[in-house]
């Protein structure tokens, strides 16, 4: 006890001595609970007997001088509060001098610091040479010795949990992967051996250091190994639909084949379509339809010397690029052939509405006006006549239409009619 641990303090009370013993004894309990929790904690058993590098293993000894010194200072503050529970069992009623040492172990500076020699230049002739605290700051230092491990702990823990798991489960994936490459060709596969590469520097990393993988915001980074688990799974599916066209492979050069032959069957109609609407149709426009199903047919046969030479995987990939290459090509061939009959379409579909108009004007009795007459014939000339101005004959029927419409509206029309003639039109087309 130093010389003014109980001279700064007031003596306590035996009543207040028994009740600071009662609580101090409760929060020893506490503290040796929370300890020995932390010992048993499945993080701390982890970083026990993981072999540790980088970040990891730094944060690691520092979190085990914490924990081996609050042990130390624990076992002081242990040591100060028996004496003091001994002193007041062998008083059991104490005298002032015995208060004066009691207040002194209880609220003085009365527990000796590990390690905590004062530097001679502190020191005074009669002080002490070691450093006291109070039972309250011990528990303060031993407070903060304790988050500090636990939060290393905690982390530790934590990014364990969130990476293991799924590194796990990637490894076994990649394993899944390799055999099924094997056993398509038995060569080495350059895209799985990258993959495998970037795998295993990632679990070192996962196992050794994983609070290296920690980031900013204090969650555990799994998008590497997610990057991974993507860049494997299509590797994967890859290497599956590979093997299915090994096994069936007859089947499936028949359907690319089927597809090449709806391409060309597809290119041919849009060129006839084509030509016809380019006699028949006045400045059509038309592009001239690619012929793409020939340069398809020539990378069909190409897929020959992969199947001889057994290259099961790039094969699979070659073939793909055929199935889309001839689905766009079809699409394409179709495209046109609608552009060249949506002209001819459009012609016919000008010819009925004339027609349906002619009956229209027919049963309003107007059947011998001679202006809707002309204006009949201007139409149907022009809808008749090889190649047709689609534009002229357009605005032609349109003239027809109207002229019908004001002759049977005539000088009483007004808004109603107008719609009514609409609908009617609606009708007849």
């Amino acid at each position: 006890m130093s010389e003014s641990g109980a001279g700064a303090t007031a003596p306590m009370s035996r009543e207040g001595i028994d009740h600071a013993l009662r609580a101090l004894r409760e929060e020893k309990d506490r503290i040796s609970s929370a300890l020995l929790d932390l010992e048993d904690h499945e993080g701390t058993r982890l970083l026990k007997g993981a072999r540790l590098a980088g970040e990891t293993w730094r944060r690691w000894e520092d979190a085990k001088k914490e924990i081996a010194y609050v042990w130390r200072l624990y076992d002081a503050y242990q040591r100060t509060l028996g004496a003091a529970a001994e002193l007041r069992e062998r008083h059991p009623r104490p005298g002032s001098a015995v208060l004066v040492e009691l207040t002194g172990l209880l609220a003085g500076a009365s527990v000796e610091v590990p390690d905590g020699e004062i530097p001679l230049g502190r020191r005074t002739l009669l002080g002490e040479t070691r450093e006291r605290i109070t039972l309250d700051e011990a528990v303060s230092r031993m407070s903060d010795g304790y988050s500090r491990a636990a939060e290393v702990i905690g982390a530790a823990d934590a990014a364990w949990t969130a990476l293991l798991v799924p590194l796990e489960d990637i490894e076994e994936t990649w394993r899944d992967t390799a055999r099924l490459a094997q056993g398509l060709d038995g060569s080495r596969h350059p895209e799985l051996d990258r993959l495998g590469r970037e795998l295993s520097a990632l679990g070192i990393a996962a196992r050794t250091d994983p609070l290296s993988l920690v980031g900013g915001d204090g969650r555990p980074d799994t998008s590497g190994l997610d990057r991974l688990r993507d860049s494997l799974e299509a590797l994967r599916a890859s290497l599956a639909e590979a093997a299915r066209l090994r096994d069936g492979y007859e089947q499936r050069l028949a359907a690319v084949q089927a597809s090449i032959d709806d391409v060309e069957a597809a290119e041919r109609r849009a060129r006839e379509a084509r030509t016809t609407a380019e006699l028949k149709i006045a400045s059509a426009g038309l592009p001239e339809p690619p012929a793409q199903g020939g340069g398809l047919r020539h990378r069909l046969a190409g897929l020959e010397e992969l199947r001889r030479g057994g290259r099961w995987a790039e094969l699979a990939a070659r073939v793909a690029e055929l199935d889309r290459a001839t689905g766009a090509a079809l699409a394409q061939a179709e495209d046109n052939l609608r552009l060249s009959t949506g002209l001819l379409d459009r012609r016919g579909e000008l010819r009925g509405r004339l027609e349906a108009y002619k009956a229209k004007a027919a049963r309003l009795g107007l059947a011998e006006d001679e202006r809707l007459t002309e204006l009949y014939q201007q139409a149907r000339d022009l809808l008749w006549t090889a190649p047709c101005d689609l534009r002229r004959a357009t605005a032609a029927v349109a003239a027809y239409q109207r002229a019908i419409r004001d002759r049977r509206d005539g000088p009483r029309s007004g808004g109603s009619g107008g719609e009514r003639d609409e609908s009617e039109t609606g009708a007849g087309r």
